[in-house]
């Protein structure tokens, strides 16, 4: 299998700029998932996926999602059986075919969906979704392509699944998995390509990433706004209270307040600890990096930045709303006031049990006269991927073999709610072997993805393909 994965390599390689084309073909169908405008766009994606995949002899359709009253994305299924002798890994691939909006137009050095290729420096191509997810998913998608093409099959038992509406909240992807449960349960592992190397020469697996909760909580007083003259002093003050009530979530050691919040955390181990050191982080440079002097390090306290930001439970207000915040004044005292809060989460963690303690919390510190509206905006489960799986030790050597350096494993501060609905739901543990940087500009203007970056997946999955079918 070795001989074949270097015959793949080679035809990948002799193949590049034609793969390269294929991608910008792609990224300039504008499948922004969040628009109804771009419905039609979203499927025209879907099916260029299908039709791609086809090119590679794997077989595929579109699932449709939703409701008839409301009507989701589809999802593209495809599997293939691999060959009869195959007693290997049942590979599950999980991309997205849906982009953010590419808002604002004017920030953008070359249109959006007219991808740009740019030479000078490390060369790269511009364009919504480049990195984000369609760059990623392509890496894989020509390797499947590179190894049909030098072999004439797929050597690996494989399902895959793009999905539409990564970018608006998945909000029919756990209704699908459940839909099709048996079916995908019969899968060993997940493989995500929607994550980043460590920098531009150390490529990366992440085996850790947060999960969240999100809520909003708007404290109503008055059924009116009033004058601050007339009503100042004799009634509450919704925004006052809210901020009040809101002072008593944090102490002064950056912990949360919440009862319980700390109970079910996995504690760093030391193991890991020595391991993030290794990486040489400079935290003053991070901070520089976002025009914040080194006295900014703050957080909660005994712990180093890289560890409150992959392995330790933030709580963050990420929004406050009520009363006058036009130009000028306006001295009123508001009929309500509003706040969104998220809590990202480590291994172990309960988002709903987060969710319900917060507004059992506000609950009991309700101001006198006036009343919560408390909304659960959603929630992604944390997730933890063992570092010495079998699946995680191929990765590992493929990533090496594929470009030719040692991989990190890294944590993540963000969150894939997909991952944890994978291992609750289908009982699946994912590999996520990305290659974004962090200037790659995800979700802005100008997003990219480097060539150079682009080829380390295309390799790394092509050797990871391979490694799969000799384990089999």
């Amino acid at each position: 299998m070795a001989d074949a994965s270097a015959a793949v390599l080679n035809r990948a390689q002799s193949s590049f700029d034609a793969g390269i084309g294929r991608l910008v073909d792609l990224l300039r169908i504008p499948s922004v998932s969040t628009d109804p405008e771009y419905r039609d766009a979203c499927r025209a994606a879907a099916q260029w996926c299908i039709e791609h995949l086809s090119e590679s002899g794997i077989s595929g359709e579109l699932h449709e999602t939703g409701t008839s009253d409301a009507p989701g994305h589809p999802v593209v299924y495809a599997h293939h059986p691999g060959p009869a002798s195959y007693h290997g890994p049942h590979v599950l691939f999980y991309g997205h075919y849906d982009v953010q909006p590419a808002d604002p137009l004017e920030l953008w050095d070359s249109p959006p969906f007219e991808p740009t290729i740019i030479r000078e420096g490390e060369p790269r191509i511009v364009a919504r979704g480049a990195v984000d997810d369609k760059g990623q998913v392509m890496m894989f998608l020509e390797a499947l392509r590179a190894w049909h093409d030098e072999t004439g099959d797929i050597p690996i038992r494989l399902t895959i699944l793009l999905e539409g509406e990564e970018e608006c909240g998945s909000v029919n992807l756990d209704q699908y998995l459940k839909d099709h449960v048996d079916t995908l349960r019969a899968c060993d592992v997940c493989l995500v390509s929607d994550t980043g190397m460590w920098n531009r020469e150390t490529p990366a697996v992440t085996y850790a990433l947060r999960g969240l909760s999100y809520c909003e909580a708007i404290l109503h007083g008055p059924d009116q706004d009033l004058h601050s003259g007339m009503w100042g002093g004799s009634v509450p003050n919704p925004l006052n209270e809210l901020t009040k009530v809101f002072g008593q979530l944090f102490g002064p050691d950056g912990r949360c307040a919440l009862p319980g919040f700390y109970d079910d955390v996995r504690e760093v181990g030391e193991q890991e600890r020595t391991q993030w050191k290794s990486l040489g982080i400079d935290e003053t440079k991070q901070l520089a990096s976002i025009g914040l002097p080194p006295e900014a390090n703050v957080g909660e306290a005994g712990y180093s930045m890289i560890e409150r930001q992959w392995a330790r439970p933030t709580c963050d207000i990420n929004g406050l709303y009520g009363g006058y915040m036009g130009k000028g004044a306006k001295t009123v005292i508001p009929s309500f006031a509003g706040a969104k809060i998220s809590f990202r989460l480590v291994a172990d963690q309960d988002p709903a049990k987060v969710t319900r303690s917060l507004f059992d919390w506000l609950k009991a510190r309700t101001p006198p006269g006036c009343r919560w509206e408390l909304m659960d905006h959603g929630s992604g489960l944390p997730c933890t991927v063992s570092t010495d799986s079998p699946h995680m030790v191929l990765a590992k050597e493929s990533l090496h073999e594929a470009t030719g350096k040692e991989p990190v494993l890294i944590g993540c501060g963000g969150s894939i709610p997909v991952v944890g609905s994978f291992k609750t739901l289908l009982g699946l543990d994912t590999l996520l072997l990305g290659f974004a940087l962090d200037d790659d500009r995800v979700h802005s203007p100008n997003e990219k993805f480097e060539l150079g970056c682009y080829e380390m997946g295309l390799r790394t999955h092509i050797v990871l393909i391979g490694k799969m079918a000799a384990a089999g």
